[in-house]
């Protein structure tokens, strides 16, 4: 049975979006919109960068805690934003682990480093590590690997059961990347502000008690994912066994501010609803 609530994107003033729902057990909940129209990600791609990276750590060909990055950063620090690396720029702002500044130069030199410990150009590690296993056949890293990837809703969903009930991870690495890396940190939350704190995990961004917040008022401080400047958002709300992907082809501003939490809070009221 679809979901009503996802009916709520078609008051969105964007041209084209589309929207899934995925509950912890990887059944599709419900969806509405062209599920194989292919968006930019913007900055979702973090999310799936991140993940090819904890892959590269499983396999032993990074460790979180060796060198990467400017000096005295380590993987870990340039996951959770914490490795001093300016927002777009190449540049050290602060030293690592001292301050939550989030940065794509950070994803970038993630990235560059994936690359020169597997020998393999990372766009092409992300497809095979990430993209082949899950049959996200759509989806590409088109360049930056901190806001060039395009998927669709489809396959972000396929993404989004993964990380709820972890095939190509270890659980417990997931529980790592999804719990708060050096707690305490204040930052910028881009779109938002500063939050304090600006809680991070390893490429997932923890919802926790930030206001205001792109999620909705009713959504677990244990929420974690992602949001894009493309008009995109994934978010996985452990509490409530489900995960929720949207993507829109309209730059995120005002609009977005204003339409995305009670758009979540009406997902999450149904979920409820249909459990009870």
């Amino acid at each position: 049975m679809p979901m009503q609530s996802l009916a709520m994107i078609e008051n969105w003033p964007v041209p084209t979006a589309a929207a899934a729902v995925v509950r912890a057990d990887g059944v599709m909940a419900g969806s509405h919109g062209p599920l194989a129209h292919r968006f930019p990600l913007a900055s979702v791609t973090k999310p799936l960068a991140a993940y090819a990276a904890l892959i590269a750590y499983e396999e032993g060909a990074v460790e979180l805690d060796e060198p990467a990055g400017p000096e005295g950063s380590t993987v870990r620090h340039l996951l959770a934003h914490t490795s001093g690396l300016a927002y777009d720029e190449h540049r050290v702002t602060a030293e690592p682990g001292a301050r939550r500044i989030y940065s794509n130069a950070g994803f970038e030199a993630l990235a560059d480093h994936i690359a020169k410990a597997t020998d393999i150009p990372f766009d092409r590690y992300l497809h095979q590590a990430v993209f082949e296993p899950l049959g996200m056949t759509a989806t590409a890293l088109e360049g930056s690997a901190a806001r060039d990837g395009v998927s669709t809703a489809a396959d972000l969903a396929r993404f989004a059961a993964e990380v709820q009930s972890p095939r190509l991870l270890d659980p417990h690495t997931v529980l790592t990347a999804m719990t708060v890396a050096y707690p305490g940190l204040d930052g910028l939350l881009p779109g938002y502000g500063r939050q304090r704190p600006n809680d991070w995990g390893l490429g997932f961004e923890i919802r926790d008690a930030k206001s205001p917040h792109w999620t909705g008022g009713s959504s677990s401080p244990r929420t974690f994912g992602h949001f894009g400047q493309s008009g995109t958002f994934l978010w996985i709300d452990p509490d409530a066994g489900a995960a929720c992907v949207a993507l829109t082809d309209r730059a995120f501003g005002p609009w977005a501010i204003d339409a995305w939490p009670p758009f979540t809070d009406a997902v999450l009221a149904e979920l409820r609803a249909t459990a009870a």
